[in-house]
């Protein structure tokens, strides 16, 4: 195979059938490929591999993975979950291969056909990661569904992906299948690995029934199954939000994963298999979840600690105080969450407490910001400071000897150890961007974020900075073996649209051969559609969004997304801030106020939030709900609103970059009413056809 090489999209599929059946070396064999693209189910990809450096690193199949691990660390725990006993229940690298391939032979032996999938649908457990490994093991695809999909999404999942078999946690996600399994031709068999089971339903099994049939089934298919496996062809297919149209499958082979988490792995360093543990409690449908939960953890030995499924409506921090995680992956408004329960109980204390925590996030602030300039003030040599500068000295004293030392054993370590992180050495954010505020916040606290910046079509990560070598303002250092380019900017740096290379790029999208042609042009970059620039440090910078960019009607371009970070950093009280203004004369904004979630279903309700409503009372108001705001307009608020975004509108660029509008919409966004992704992203195209009456009214003469 010619390594690096990009031919041109045509035959990109690898001849089938006969032909395959020569290559039975696997799984960690490479099979012939025509070309780095591919679209159809039974293909192989060229791989990006380089003569030297990272994109040189031995490829190896998930099975592979699996196998080394249980080889080298076969005592060492797993997977760690709570049962119904209230103990926690482990398995060790050793038994999560066992399991993983009794798993993999029930799916043979119910009727899993090669290169179609197990879809699966539930919030994060064993079960999830077994069903995962279990249908990659088997030659199929494992492809997550997310637990808010409504049955019709379902539908399209199942149905794209030529779905043999569906694994749900519960009787809730059961019904999903149920209502739509009658016009899906492929579907053989739905698993259910919660208790109570109906099993008097044909064609659904328990897990223990599941695991009963692999149980007694001899190893012949299994392994001549593995033998034809490739770490070239696909073995995940993770589905994008579907913001516009149909969500599509991102075709990921074994290679885009275990590369990735390895080199993910490399970057954050220092992680030690005996003592390493991770909750799991994002949404494995997710790509972030899974190269973090699943394939980061497989390759460096990290025990996988499963949180209940109520973890995000108020559990997660008993979970990790029972766990104590070494790392800890989140998404901003889990980190935004954070922040307002911490400054609600500090809101609480007395004036001398509250003195001492502003002075010791004061010295931990200090102390954080000297390290990162110390560190990216001259070559990076993983020494925390630059010494031969008298003022850093200042610092490193001011905030090390003396101040930062007292204050981080006195006091922060207190606020660690409530949150269930003290422990923990690497904190990350993933999916969305973070406020810098936040990350402010964090920092002072003596727990700097490292943001990450990845697609699902990268197989993860692509930018991650590992502190110290990182800046507020950078979404993270390029990760080693990965190209990227600017396009459409003079400089190599940028600004430009960031495009992408390297051997985490996707396959393809499954059976979508002109939007694969669309997203990796000729030369094998994809197109992110975001726009950025990199420094002198390889630290890489989020300026904006193609498709999110507004372009005035006096022609000026605005990126939304920093105005609606510096607004929300001025009046934390806002739930989201939508930023309106493409073709038309000015700025205007939509708003909403946090309220209280419905724990069972995630609706966002009426009643304020407490700190909200705090606030709200502060200013004179005796509104208690969002919709008493935004139908009367009440003033007090409204005046409120209205300076934050004054103060805001001072940090603007330009005039045509300030707010001259705006408006309190009567509900907070959520998943359930459609304006949120899975992921907590807004949707900008639902919420401005929802509120457009609202968004016209803006721009009446």
């Amino acid at each position: 195979m010619e390594n690096g090489d990009v031919d041109s999209h045509k035959n990109a599929q690898m001849p089938n059938g006969v032909t395959r059946q020569k290559y039975m070396d696997g799984p960690d064999q490479i099979v012939p490929a025509n070309d780095h693209v591919a679209w159809l189910p039974e293909s192989a990809v060229k791989l990006r591999l380089t003569p030297r450096g990272a994109g040189a690193q031995p490829p190896v199949s998930v099975p592979g993975l699996l196998t080394r691990m249980a080889v080298t660390y076969p005592d060492l725990v797993a997977l760690a979950s709570k049962k119904a006993d209230g103990k926690w229940h482990r398995i060790t690298f050793k038994q999560y291969r066992e399991h993983t391939r009794t798993v993999a032979k029930g799916f043979l032996k119910l009727g899993l056909e090669r290169y179609h999938s197990v879809g699966i649908l539930g919030f994060n457990s064993q079960e999830w990661f077994l069903a995962d490994l279990g249908a990659i093991h088997a030659g199929g695809f494992a492809a997550g569904i997310y637990t808010t999909n409504s049955p019709e999404a379902c539908f399209h999942c199942l149905s794209s992906s030529r779905a043999n078999i569906c694994v749900v946690q519960d009787k809730k996600q059961l019904d999903k299948i149920l209502q739509i399994r009658s016009r899906l031709p492929h579907l053989k068999a739905i698993i259910q690995w919660e208790e109570p089971i109906d099993t008097s339903v044909p064609g659904v099994y328990s897990w223990d029934q599941l695991m009963e049939i692999g149980a007694k089934e001899p190893d012949t298919q299994l392994e001549n199954t593995l033998k034809s496996i490739a770490v070239n062809e696909c073995c995940t297919l993770v589905y994008t939000s579907g913001t516009v149209g149909q969500p599509k499958a991102v075709m990921l082979s074994h290679d885009n994963l275990t590369w990735d988490a390895y080199f993910i792995s490399q970057r954050v360093g220092n992680i030690q298999p005996e003592t390493e543990r991770l909750v799991s409690f994002l949404p494995l449908s997710h790509v972030a979840a899974q190269v973090v939960d699943i394939y980061t953890t497989m390759t460096k030995g990290i025990s996988v600690y499963f949180a209940q499924p109520d973890a995000l409506k108020g559990s997660l921090v008993e979970t990790l105080k029972e766990v104590r995680p070494t790392r800890f992956l989140a998404v901003p408004r889990v980190y935004e969450k954070m922040h307002e329960k911490i400054v609600a109980v500090g809101a609480s204390r007395g004036s001398i407490t509250r003195s001492l925590a502003m002075w010791a996030k004061e010295k931990a602030l200090t102390y954080h910001l000297a390290r990162m300039n110390g560190s990216l003030s001259h070559e990076h040599t993983g020494l925390p400071i630059d010494f031969t500068t008298s003022e850093m000295i200042d610092y490193w004293y001011e905030g090390s000897s003396v101040g930062y030392k007292l204050a981080r054993s006195m006091i922060l370590s207190k606020a660690h150890e409530a949150l269930g992180l003290d422990q923990c050495k690497t904190f990350v954010s993933s999916a969305a961007p973070l406020s810098v505020d936040i990350k402010m916040f964090f920092t002072s606290l003596d727990m700097p974020i490292v943001e990450a910046f990845g697609m699902s079509e990268l197989a993860g990560a692509h930018a991650l900075s590992i502190y110290p070598k990182m800046k507020m303002d950078s979404v993270g250092e390029l990760l080693d073996g990965t190209e990227t380019k600017f396009e459409g900017s003079v400089s190599p740096n940028g600004p430009g649209e960031i495009c992408m290379r390297g051997r985490h790029l996707m396959m393809g999208y499954l059976n979508e051969e002109e939007k694969t042609m669309a997203t990796i042009d000729s030369e094998g970059w994809i197109h992110s559609g975001d726009l950025g620039r990199a420094d002198e440090h390889n630290l890489l910078y989020i300026t904006g969004r193609i498709k999110e960019l507004l372009i005035t009607a006096g022609g000026e371009n605005v990126a939304p997304v920093p105005i609606e970070q510096t607004i929300q950093g001025e009046l934390r009280q806002l739930g989201y801030a939508v930023l309106i203004g493409d073709k038309r004369k000015f700025l205007s904004l939509l708003v909403t106020l946090k309220t209280k979630v419905d724990p069972e279903t995630g609706a966002a309700l009426d009643e304020l939030e407490p700190e909200t409503l705090k606030w709200v009372q502060s200013l004179g108001s005796s509104a208690t709900t969002l919709s008493q705001i935004a139908n009367t307009k009440d003033p007090l608020v409204h005046k409120a609103i209205e300076e934050g975004i004054g103060r805001a509108n001072k940090k603007a660029i330009s005039n045509a970059q300030k707010v001259q509008k705006f408006t309190v919409l009567p509900a907070d966004f959520s998943v359930p009413s459609g304006e949120l992704g899975p992921t907590l992203k807004v949707k900008r195209n639902v919420v401005y056809e929802k509120y457009k009456d609202i968004i016209e009214d803006f721009y009446k003469e």
